[in-house]
Order: C-alpha cells, then sequence, then structure tokens
C-alpha cells in the first residue's frame, strides 16, 4: 500500500486569472448531471440532521459554515455567488442583498449604533446619501457629509465615536475619486472602518481592499449582471465583518437576494470582464468625441487628460470605466432634443445595461432631493457638475453608431 509522508508539500496550481475566476470561482458542478451552468436551489427549506442546525443567528460565528437550513440565512444558489463576488474582490467572504441600497444598508445597520458616528461622502448614491441624513439619526447614529476626495477635511472630521467611514469611488454622477488609501489609514488611525461603494469601478477596474478598505459594496443591479433584468447587492470583506453583517442585517432585516436574481447575476458575472473591457473603450472613444463637440462645455470621464485627478486614477484604476457625465451649453434644450431625437441610446435612468443610457442630472435639483450640499461642498459640487450633467451608460453597442446618435441629437 502506497503511503504519503504527511510533511510532503503538494504543489498548488497556479492562480488563476481575474477573467477566470469571473466564470469559475465557487462554481460547482451538479455530481448528478455534469451540468456546467449553476443550478437555481429554488427551495426556501432543507433537511437537516438533529442537532445540525440552529434557531437563532445569536452566537453563531459563521452563518455559512452551518448545513443549508432556511433560505433568508442561506441558499446554495446566492452562496456561489457570493464566493464569485468575493472572489473577484479578493475578499474573504460576501454577503449578496437583495438589492444594492440593501447591501448599503446591512452595512450600515449591521455595525452602527445609538452614539456612534458615520462620515460618508458627501456625494454618492442618491439611496445611500437620503438613508444616512433622513433615516440614521431617527436611530441616535450621527452622521456627518464630507468631500472624501479631500483627507484633510476626513481627518478635520472624525470623533472619537467615529465608527465607519464611507466613500464612493468614482461617485455618482460626478466621477470624482477618492484616495482609498489615504483616506484607509486616516479612518483605521481613529479607530474607524472604512466601506466603498465600488459599483461604478467594478472589480475589472479597482479592488479597493488591496488599497487597505475594509468593506467594498456593489449594486450588483448594474454592471455586474449587465442586463437589466435583476436586482442585487453585495458587501465583501473579511470573514468576521461579513458574519457579523449577515446575522444581524441577513436574518434579522430580512435583506436577503432571491435564488433566482442571484442565478441570473451569476449569467451577467460571467461575461463582466469583456462586456467592462468594450464598454470601457467605447466610453473613452465617446468622451475625446463630447470634448471635442461644439455644443459640451465639458466632459467627465477618467481617460481623460483634463480629468482633476489623472494621477490618482493612474494608481487606482485598472481601465477607466463605463460612464461619462457631461454638460452642455443649454442643458433643458438639449435635455428635450435628446429626448426626442436619441434613436440608438435610451433616455432612461440607472447604469450598468448593456443596452447605452442617458439622463439629465440636474444640480438643483440634486441639491433639493439629495444632497442638500452649502458652502464650500456645494462649490465643488458646481466645480464638476455646473447646473447640471447629463449621465451616459456606455453599452455594447457600435461605438461609432453611439457617436453619431449623439452628434445628430446635439445639433440644430
Amino acid at each position: 500500500m502506497t503511503t504519503i509522508d504527511p510533511k510532503m508539500q503538494i504543489p498548488q496550481p497556479q492562480p488563476l486569472g481575474r477573467e477566470t475566476l469571473a466564470l469559475d470561482a465557487g462554481l460547482v458542478i451538479d455530481p448528478r448531471t455534469r451540468a456546467i451552468q449553476p443550478n437555481i436551489s429554488m427551495s426556501v427549506n432543507n433537511m437537516v440532521t438533529p442537532g445540525e442546525g440552529a434557531f437563532s443567528a445569536d452566537g453563531v460565528e459563521d452563518l455559512t459554515a452551518l448545513p443549508y437550513m432556511y433560505a433568508r440565512w442561506t441558499n446554495p444558489t446566492v452562496i456561489e455567488l457570493e464566493q464569485r463576488v468575493a472572489a473577484l474582490e479578493e475578499a474573504e467572504q460576501a454577503m449578496c442583498t437583495a438589492s444594492g441600497v440593501g447591501a448599503i444598508s446591512a452595512t450600515f445597520l449591521g455595525l452602527l449604533k445609538a452614539g456612534d458616528h458615520l462620515i460618508i461622502s458627501d456625494v454618492c448614491y442618491a439611496g445611500a446619501a437620503e438613508l444616512a441624513r433622513g433615516v440614521l439619526p431617527d436611530f441616535g447614529i450621527e452622521v456627518s457629509q464630507v468631500n472624501l476626495s479631500d483627507p484633510d477635511a476626513l481627518a478635520a472630521a472624525m470623533r472619537p465615536n467615529t465608527k465607519l467611514v464611507h466613500c464612493e469611488s468614482p461617485c455618482n454622477p460626478l466621477l470624482r475619486f477618492t484616495d482609498l488609501a489615504r483616506i484607509s489609514e486616516i479612518a483605521h488611525r481613529g479607530g474607524a472602518l472604512v466601506s466603498v461603494d465600488s459599483t461604478l469601478a467594478t472589480p475589472v477596474a479597482c479592488r479597493p481592499l488591496n488599497f487597505g478598505c475594509d468593506l467594498v459594496i456593489h449594486s450588483l443591479t448594474k454592471f455586474i449582471n449587465g442586463h437589466g433584468d435583476a436586482m442585487g447587492g453585495a458587501v465583501a470583506g473579511s470573514q468576521s465583518l461579513i458574519a457579523k453583517i449577515r446575522a444581524r442585517s441577513g436574518v434579522y432585516l430580512g435583506s436577503t437576494l432571491s435564488a433566482m436574481n442571484a442565478w441570473l447575476i451569476l449569467r451577467g458575472i460571467d461575461t463582466l470582464y469583456p462586456r467592462m473591457k468594450t464598454m470601457s473603450d467605447s466610453a473613452s472613444q465617446i468622451a475625446r468625441f463630447l470634448e471635442d463637440h461644439p455644443r459640451v462645455k465639458r466632459v467627465l470621464h477618467p481617460s481623460l487628460d483634463s480629468h482633476p485627478q489623472v494621477d490618482l486614477i493612474a494608481r487606482q484604476m485598472d481601465l477607466p470605466g463605463a460612464l461619462i457625465s457631461f454638460e452642455t451649453n443649454d442643458l433643458a434644450a438639449t435635455e428635450q432634443r435628446f429626448a426626442d431625437r436619441l434613436k440608438v441610446i435610451h433616455y432612461a435612468f440607472s447604469v450598468g445595461h448593456q443596452r447605452s443610457l442617458l439622463t439629465l442630472l440636474d444640480t438643483d435639483v440634486m441639491m433639493k432631493s439629495t444632497y442638500k450640499l452649502q458652502g464650500e461642498q456645494l462649490a465643488d459640487y458646481r466645480a464638476y457638475a455646473g447646473d447640471g450633467l447629463f449621465r451616459l451608460s456606455v453599452g455594447l453597442e457600435t461605438v461609432d453608431d453611439l457617436i453619431r446618435d449623439l452628434d445628430q441629437a446635439l445639433r440644430d
């Protein structure tokens, strides 16, 4: 009988490339059918052996270590998606939620309590901004809106009870970046965690945990799903942090992602890398076209030398991304022309679709409804956005068709 020396070092396989991880991380081949595409486990209930399960999440260090029992806690299809997201973000674990704002609220309510202080970027996803400003104070959580593109502003805003710093890089709609390494250094020195909404970057362009951040958040609805047909969110980080968020928010606040949507997002994540590369290349070409157009006043895209943070972008981003923001000479008239004339691009909200989407984000409206900035913060916003920005989420259409469509809509 052959024996194996337990001290023998078994060679490890070469690390998989990131494109391969997008396809294969967490993939389970069905042992009965040998199906390659992930299965959907739609069952809410699973059989358990007496003594295996748990009736409460209290005291359970890691719910994912328990047998499948009830879908609100864990589900095989959702777990497979969580493993895929964690692998792409180089995180120990991820937790998936019913929406992107579900991932943000799970993080905030899973980690913060009355008396704690949250610092949030003064410009970020509207759902996060409105949740932080309008809801969290009702639970006794103190909130400060800070321009996190300025590390000195963060240092000045830190308090002894600051527990979490939440940023978005690049932020929507300004495409303004946060120096993640510097922000993490300042926050950690003050005893606070750092969460980053990286929805616009995706793990194709940036992996915030590598810059010292503690948690990375995604609206899976957007680029990661990429087909505009399934909502979802995710938060990824260390096993201990995700276990805490899952036990509090996943179990007790019911932020569970459905198995069907997890399966749809797994289908979308398969093509994340080629989609992002194609859309990013197209966006770079369109940004250069718009920058030279006589009706366009300003264009914001990370590929342009005119972006005010080109050095940070070079350090932090592997590719510039698929979102463009631009300002025109006459916003109201241009908005109507876009709505009436666009044939290929769709005049619609949201981002990350396989089809190109465009909408106007009027500065006055954004200030009244979402951000409510004043003074220096408002001036900084207007320095990027002027009276308003058209936000273009570039899809997978032929780039020349998109350029012609924009040109004919912009002209008299």
